[in-house]
């Protein structure tokens, strides 16, 4: 009896060692361990009961549910409403989870909830490319947060109107913002905190008994994403069972070093072993693991798991071994059944009469099999669940496998089904290594030979193949697999014919080339012309010519400049004439052979998008002439960005003004801003009333209004402005602007009118007032959203304590309160609420006649005066960033 419990202690004091040690244990050793709960699949280094997990790495399985549950222990948080549970986890690390939170609120009352998502020891990321938050609830904002920066990640609103309405719009449709709303991660993150304020106490009664917020992690980039129903709206909660689809794949992460330099060194916490190891491609750290091919179902988490796919055996080729699946063939060394492949990396599955190759969730169909060039042409088709791919890249693999890259120039092939090339390899090891191996050397018909697979212009080798000899074909993997090729010799001679003449050929254009060689610098030079005509017509420069010769205003404001015009004016781009970066591109400054002076921006890169944008900002601003409006003088289309040429504005932006180092920027009067305000709202009413063609901004800010050299304001950057014809209303378009200044209205909906500008003017009168930036740090350190902050003191009555102290000294408390009545009106949620632009600037231009009524003898350029000196030699740099947005 003593014995035995003796062998038990041994045994259970062996497991936990090897639990704590964290080395990678074999499969022999965890034979014990429960591999599956309920649907969900339990690979190490996950696991369930001691001695069958890595540390960190624990799960539990929950009987009192029939199917039994698969949990992730230790999930940081701070409701008992939270769920991850654990649908699939897969061998290469991915765990299949759902992640929800079913917050209940008390009906009529406003709150502010904060819940936090965390996996234990955060082995967990959400990729920011493939999920997003979804957010069900009524009159909320949420926000997305960092809970180590606080750094906001995403935000987004959601409203409720009428029953019917939100059956009409809303109900089996994406989340816009009514009834539900969906929040983008902008990195990878291994925890977040969503913090939820509501908004409007009062909701429609037929929803009023909506009262818990559920937020969960969705698909929201496929067509699996999650489609709202009023039902999920009303109910109590949320789960698994009322968003079947929402689950989502996250990627394990070895959190407990930095990276794979660092873990190798402690051997007995490595969790890799002999096998690869990644270091995590985000800023949190960590590594994983993987197998050599990573097509296979072996585990890089345990001891010798990958090496049974590198066994390579030419025997298998046995006569019971399938060869056809559907329409295609399926030539050795690849196999459809156990043991009918070369190994394990060449193994693949025959469905539906379709052939695969991998597992879920990474698996591809494969389309053709070469092995004359060894290789592979995959395709990745929705019909298998997920359309997304994750291996577009290249490999440096160390004992064999595959490369992949990108199939280009097929014009044939669907490539919204993710088509690619996979070049493989038997094993990584040079031919006459291969050769020395008798047993697993994989050229076994006698008319074959070896080569060596390279990838990356020949720089990384990946193995070899086999080929067979010159005048042979067939498949050199199996025995007499190459056979004679009829029509050699003939081809050969055709061959030596063929060489013969090039060679003829070759010298003779030698000898016309040298007899002609005062003839090449007029040739380069019409070569040049052709490639700029080429551009020309590229960047839509037809378009522009016949816009400009069809209308006699356009033609006598714009001209379109030749690149030596540019090159010229600006020293050929001389880096020294370089006034400003933005992040798109670079503005120079350029005098023109009038002498006017000039900006010119020029971007990066080019899209066909950013050339039709380009071409929008040429044509909306050709079109208006005002003295509020930056003057588009014209463009350049002859290189391969197309350039655009501005008048000089010398003195920067408002947001400078505002919100630069105050030491040495002018300090605003309560005039100038008043005087700033009207002038811009003049702008935009021209933009939106007296312009041709009625013109909506889609990007008013103050870091898009100018000042030139007599402080007149200029509203500028217009490649994000959208024309529509008079009798449109609205125009839903693809939703642009900058945060802190977007419509929520615009932004959910993506339907575009006047009143969209009429909410960003808003927001600058605010920073007029109160000399605070839209997105603002509080006194406690918290990021802060000006337009929220403002509108709530203005429900509490205590504007005056956020006004800018400057303001308070210099303006009346009526004329403080008038323009916040203003700034508020302007930011009512509902569009139809808010004033037109005319209404803006009739009632600017009220406040401003009763200013200078009251101060006649007052100068009205008061920041030109004070400060003008020291404010030019600080604004070259930032002049006409605000113009630079990608053409």
């Amino acid at each position: 009896m003593r014995l035995l419990v003796l062998k038990c202690l041994v045994i259970a004091a062996a497991m936990q060692m090897q639990a704590a040690s964290g080395a990678p244990p074999t499969a022999a050793k965890l034979a014990h361990c429960l591999k599956s709960c309920g649907d969900a699949n339990i690979s190490y280094p996950y696991g369930v009961g001691a001695g069958c997990f890595r540390p960190g790495f624990e799960l539990t399985c929950d009987h009192s549910t029939k199917p039994p549950k698969l949990l992730l222990l230790g999930v940081a948080t701070n409701t008992n409403t939270t769920t991850t549970k654990i649908v699939d986890q897969y061998r290469d690390g991915y765990v299949q989870a759902y992640v929800s939170f079913n917050i209940a609120t008390t009906p009529g009352v406003l709150g502010t909830y904060n819940r936090t998502w965390e996996s234990p020891g955060r082995i967990l990321t959400i990729r920011p490319d493939y999920y997003a938050l979804v957010a069900v609830g009524c009159g909320i904002e949420v926000y997305l947060v960092d809970p180590d920066t606080e750094d906001m990640l995403g935000y987004c609103f959601s409203m409720c109107t009428d029953m019917a309405m939100m059956h009409k719009e809303a109900e089996g449709k994406a989340c816009s913002g009514m009834g539900c709303c969906v929040v983008t991660f902008r990195r990878p993150v291994r925890a977040f905190r969503v913090s939820i304020t509501q908004r409007e106490a009062t909701q429609p009664f037929q929803v009023a008994n909506a009262s818990t917020i559920k937020v969960f992690l969705s698909d929201e980039y496929t067509t699996y994403h999650y489609n709202f129903t009023i039902g999920d709206l009303l109910s109590d909660e949320i789960n698994e069972t009322t968003v079947a689809s929402t689950s989502a794949y996250l990627l394990t992460i070895i959190a407990d070093q930095p990276n794979c330099t660092i873990a190798q060194k402690d051997p007995e916490r490595y969790a890799c072993g002999d096998n690869k190891c990644l270091d995590a491609d985000d800023e949190n750290g960590g590594y994983r693991c993987a197998c050599i091919n990573k097509y296979t179902n072996s585990n890089p988490y345990l001891e010798g798991d990958c090496d049974q796919e590198t066994e390579y055996s030419p025997t298998r080729d046995r006569k019971n071994c399938s060869r056809i699946c559907g329409n295609a063939s399926i030539p050795f060394p690849f196999g459809l059944e156990e043991g009918c492949s070369g190994n394990k990396r060449f193994q693949l599955s025959c469905v539906a009469n379709q052939t695969r190759i991998g597992t879920s969730p990474t698996q591809y169909l494969v389309t053709n099999i070469s092995l004359d060039d060894a290789e592979l042409v995959v395709s990745r088709p929705s019909s298998l669940g997920d359309n997304r791919t994750h291996v577009y890249e290249v490999e440096d693999n160390i004992s064999g496998g595959w490369t992949v890259s990108l199939i280009e120039d097929l014009e044939s092939f669907d490539f919204s089904e993710q088509y690619g090339v996979w070049k493989w390899a038997i094993t990584n090891v040079t031919c006459e290594k291969a050769k020395s191996d008798t047993d697993s050397y994989a050229c076994v018909s006698a008319m074959s030979e070896c080569l060596i697979v390279t990838t990356g212009s020949g720089r990384v080798r990946v193995g070899y193949r086999c080929k067979c000899s010159a005048g042979y074909q067939g498949n050199p993997y199996v025995k007499n697999g190459c056979q004679e090729r009829k029509y050699a010799s003939t081809k050969q001679h055709s061959l030596f014919y063929g060489v013969a003449i090039g060679l003829i050929c070759g010298f003779s254009v030698l000898a016309l080339v040298i007899s002609s060689i005062a003839l090449v610098k007029r040739w380069k030079r019409r070569i040049q012309m052709k490639i700029r005509r080429a551009y020309f017509r590229r960047n839509k420069g037809m378009i522009l010519e016949q816009l400009i010769s069809s209308d006699e205003s356009i033609a006598h404001n714009t001209k379109i400049f030749s690149l030596d015009e540019l090159e010229k004016a600006t020293n050929n781009f001389d880096s020294t004439r370089i006034v400003g970066h933005g992040g798109h591109g670079t503005v120079y400054k350029g005098i023109l052979s009038d002498q006017r002076v000039v900006a010119i921006k020029r971007s990066k890169i080019v899209e066909q998008t950013e050339v039709d944008q380009f071409v929008n900002e040429v044509a909306i601003l050709s079109q208006v002439i005002h003295r509020n409006v930056v003057k588009l003088y014209g463009c350049c289309l002859e290189s391969e960005v197309p350039l655009l040429v501005y008048q000089f504005i010398s003195n920067g932006t408002l947001y400078d003004l505002l919100h630069g180092d105050l030491t040495k920027k002018c300090l605003l009067t309560w005039g100038d801003r008043i005087r700033i305000a009207l002038e811009a709202a003049r702008a935009i009413s021209y933009l939106h009333y007296a312009a041709s063609i009625p013109i909506f901004h889609r990007d008013v800010k103050s870091g898009n209004i100018l000042l030139d050299d007599n402080f007149i304001t200029k509203v500028s950057d217009f490649g994000a402005s959208r024309s529509v014809s008079i009798d449109e209303t609205h125009v839903v378009t693809i939703v642009q602007g900058t945060f802190g200044y977007l419509d929520p209205e615009y932004y959910h909906t993506g339907k575009l009118n006047e009143k969209s500008d009429v909410y960003s003017f808003g927001v600058i009168l605010i920073e007029l007032l109160t000399r605070k930036k839209p997105i603002f740090l509080s006194s406690m350190g918290d990021k802060q959203n000006l337009c929220h902050h403002f509108l709530q003191r203005q429900e509490h009555k205590t504007t005056v304590e956020i006004v800018d102290p400057q303001v308070l000294e210099e303006a009346d408390l009526r004329e403080i309160y008038e323009m916040a009545s203003l700034a508020e009106i302007c930011l009512k949620l509902m569009g139809e609420e808010r004033p037109t632009m005319k209404e803006v600037e009739l009632r600017l231009h009220l406040l401003w006649g009763q200013l200078t009524k009251k101060s006649q003898e007052e100068p009205l350029y008061t920041c030109k005066s004070v400060c003008l000196t020291q404010y030019v030699e600080l604004a070259t740099d930032a002049n006409l960033v605000a113009h630079d947005r990608s053409v």
